[in-house]
């Protein structure tokens, strides 16, 4: 790890006081310093996603903080901002750490105002046995996890950073050259593809799984390609009273999921192997609703021995051989005609954080989407690297200084590294209908099920 003895050393330097930038817009001339030769920053922060805007907005919010200037370099043109019309294909399932983070930045109300569906129950169960498993409340009286839009997110954001003028956003900024902070040099520098450069004292890398500020890092990074796409798309409901269930099976070689938007529409992630994959996007409409009906309700052909054994299961913890599952609402049709996909793999960097550089979200962990956990987890270094930068600023150190980064990367390294090996160790166990697997992973399924404390424990881990 990068954060070792030798490395963990404070630096006596006091953090600088500057004065604020302009508001978030497109960069002009007025916002450069004298400091290089397009302005000097207290952070720059590479990637304008959902996390980098985030980490903007946490940073804008918190008093220790609020005198840094920050400048956000996004590749994306201005965001155009939510359709109120129309529903999009790219979703979240948001858990409560998140939700807490929302309103610490002032996004929860607007986001809440606009369009945001709560997940009362979530129920899980494979195609290849009867094992299932149910997340709620008692008597539903809370909310599991909440299904919002990405473009509702962004603008919600956005919307809390506009009256802060030490906030600056540049979009278009293609990124040619980063250079981190080395032995002699005082900050990191950005390069963009106009020749403009920028520097600062702390450099985040939010700018997705294959990051530039990461690989300047010489991290190590561990990257294994599932060679499995995930199809998303926003579909239409018959008769449904209560939308507000999540739904998920695990199909022989494939994941398929179906998540709440409002009381007649859903959205669904299907990860599936890239032959499928082709296949699913090339058929018609009628055919395409009828696999996906299909993938919630056929019934697979039960091994005898995976019977039998679950059988003595529910025995010895004295449940009914009979399972009680409901079943998702029917799919009527395709909203917005539109499908899309991307690609699904598993990464982790060694270090998340350098001399004068951290690394949040994707750029520093991905993994597969069927728990939902990726975001929350970028999500969690965000308020992690919120409250360490804010502590060495109040303690009198550089925001560089990399006795705090190493606490940043040890929180969380401690609960991102059990998070994604257990979302790996799901892919895996699911990705086969080997019949000793099926047993291991059905028992697993029945078990937690039906032992109140085990989970009570893993619906906490998935609600943050």
């Amino acid at each position: 790890m990068f954060c070792s003895l030798k490395y963990c050393i404070r630096t006596l330097s006091k953090p600088s006081v500057l004065t604020g930038v302009r508001n978030c817009s497109q960069f002009t001339e007025q916002n450069h310093s004298n400091f290089g030769k397009n302005g000097h920053f207290d952070i720059i922060i590479v990637g304008g996603g959902a996390t980098g805007i985030s980490l903007a907005g946490a940073i804008a919010k918190n008093p220790k903080l609020s005198e840094k200037k920050v400048l956000l370099l996004d590749a994306s043109p201005s965001f155009k901002g939510y359709n109120e019309n129309v529903y999009s294909n790219r979703v979240y399932s948001i858990n409560h750490n998140t939700v807490e983070l929302m309103k610490y930045i002032g996004a929860w109300d607007t986001i809440k105002s606009i369009r945001i569906r709560p997940v009362k129950q979530m129920q899980v169960w494979d195609a290849c046995s009867d094992a299932l498993i149910t997340f709620n409340h008692d008597n539903f009286i809370g909310d599991v996890a909440y299904v919002v839009e990405n473009d509702v997110l962004v603008h919600s954001i956005l919307k809390e950073l506009q009256p802060y003028n030490n906030i600056t956003i540049r979009n278009d900024a293609k990124i040619d050259k980063v250079i981190l902070e080395q032995d002699g040099s005082t900050y990191g520098k950005v390069q963009l593809a106009s020749g403009e450069d920028f520097s600062a004292e702390l450099l985040v890398g939010a700018d997705g799984a294959n990051s530039m500020v990461r690989k300047q890092m010489n991290a190590n990074h561990f990257a294994l390609s599932y060679n499995q796409m995930g199809l998303i798309a926003t579909v239409e409901l018959g008769e449904c009273d209560d939308n507000f269930v999540a739904w998920q099976r695990f199909l022989p070689n494939s994941v398929i999921a179906l998540l709440p938007l409002s009381e007649n529409l859903s959205s669904i992630v299907w990860s599936t192997y890239a032959k499928h994959f082709k296949h699913l996007m090339q058929l018609d409409e009628a055919d395409f609703i009828d696999a996906v009906n299909n993938a919630f309700l056929q019934k697979y052909e039960k091994n005898s021995v995976v019977e039998m054994a679950m059988g003595a299961v529910r025995t010895i913890l004295n449940t009914n051989s009979s399972v009680v599952r409901q079943l998702p609402p029917q799919i009527t049709g395709l909203y917005g005609k539109s499908r899309a996909g991307f690609p699904l793999g598993f990464g982790h960097a060694s270090s998340y954080v350098g001399r004068g550089v951290a690394l949040i979200g994707d750029a520093a962990h991905r993994i597969h989407p069927l728990a939902g956990m990726g975001l929350n987890l970028g999500f969690g270094d965000v308020k992690c690297l919120t409250e360490t930068l804010a502590k060495a600023t109040y303690n009198g150190f550089a925001l560089n200084d990399l006795n705090h980064l190493c606490e940043y990367e040890q929180q969380r390294l401690k609960l991102n590294v059990p998070i994604m090996l257990g979302v790996h160790g799901l892919q895996q166990l699911y990705s086969t209908d080997l019949s000793p697997v099926v047993l291991a992973r059905s028992i697993g399924l029945q078990i937690t099920q039906q032992v109140p404390p085990l989970k009570k424990f893993f619906m906490q881990k998935a609600m943050g």
